[in-house]
């Protein structure tokens, strides 16, 4: 289907890795996301205003400078990441699965708005990593803390929630707590329910000689992480978001 896209307008936008795998628990991958990231951001000069990096997908509310960068944005970004964690990962084919997720709506309605800040700063609460809000991979810190991740901002809807920006955090951050997950209804296949487990009690092949790799292809290509990562500023945004800094960066180092 087309997509809506209209000026002065946010959009809900979710890409996830192909077949569900969990490529992005790599945190080196996620450090590497942040500098896509910046680097986007630099090229299309588009508001960044939530931002979630989970194992296996990633959410964002974003607002593009023109309606139609939005197609041009998640192309660069889920072709310049795809390149990069395919050669870090040492594996080739597709990294994002399908269509990314997008849904728009105007700034104005500011409910909506923090309804859709709100669920993307639940995930990591909502699949069980976190007890709270804060996560290390999350901008929901520079709602909460009013702290600059080098990365987001805040949207306008946020502004509003009071005088000062003490009170719009506090305000935020009782919304948070007030959150109640919905329940995931089970999507099961029964498609071939008899023939599956005929199929998996046959014994895997054998690797045939012309499917094995050369001795000199079998060498991981990595990327220059240091240089990544210091560009990337990723250290100012778990800095900024995280909750047990110092558990954070000992990941770092």
């Amino acid at each position: 289907m087309p997509r809506e896209l209209l000026p002065n307008y946010s959009y809900h936008v979710t890409s996830r890795c192909n077949n569900r795998e969990f490529k992005l628990t790599n945190h080196k991958c996620k450090q590497v996301f942040i500098y896509a990231l910046k680097k986007a951001i630099e090229k299309y000069q588009f508001q960044l205003y939530g931002l979630c990096i989970m194992s296996n997908h990633v959410h964002y509310l974003l607002e593009p400078a023109q309606p139609e960068d939005l197609p041009k944005i998640m192309h660069w970004l889920n072709w310049y990441t795809a390149m990069c964690f395919n050669r870090m990962l040492n594996r080739t084919g597709h990294f994002w699965e399908k269509r990314y997720f997008s849904e728009g709506f105007p700034n104005s309605d500011s409910q909506r708005v923090l309804n859709t800040l709100r669920y993307i700063h639940a995930n990591p609460k909502t699949a069980g990593m976190q007890q709270g809000f804060f996560y290390d991979f999350s901008n929901y810190g520079s709602y909460a803390r009013l702290t600059d991740d080098g990365l987001t901002q805040w949207h306008p809807a946020f502004l509003e929630l009071a005088d000062t920006l003490d009170g719009c955090a506090e305000k935020y951050k009782g919304f948070c707590n007030r959150y109640k997950p919905r329940a995931k209804s089970d999507r099961r296949s029964h498609w071939g329910s008899n023939l599956l487990p005929k199929i998996l009690k046959l014994k895997p092949q054998q690797e045939s000689r012309g499917q094995m790799l050369l001795p000199w292809a079998q060498r991981a290509q990595t990327l220059d992480l240091d240089d990544i990562v210091t560009a990337a500023r990723a250290l100012d945004f778990v800095r900024a978001n995280s909750y047990a800094l110092e558990v954070a960066l000992e990941k770092f180092y």
